[in-house]
């Protein structure tokens, strides 16, 4: 069986997403917040099927 070494930290990772997100979003306002994911999802060009 293989062992992983690996170093990164889902968890962790996620974490610190989620709390990033969650400042940036407590500061806006409802309408700022539909902008901003509006222009977001726009940007990202990857479809869920094509990774």
């Amino acid at each position: 069986m293989k062992t992983n070494n690996n170093n990164f930290g889902a968890v962790e990772f996620m974490r610190s997403q989620r709390n990033k997100l969650s400042d940036k979003l407590s500061q806006m306002t409802k309408e700022e917040i539909l902008e901003y994911f509006k222009k977001r999802n726009s940007e990202i060009n990857i479809k869920p099927c094509a990774q």
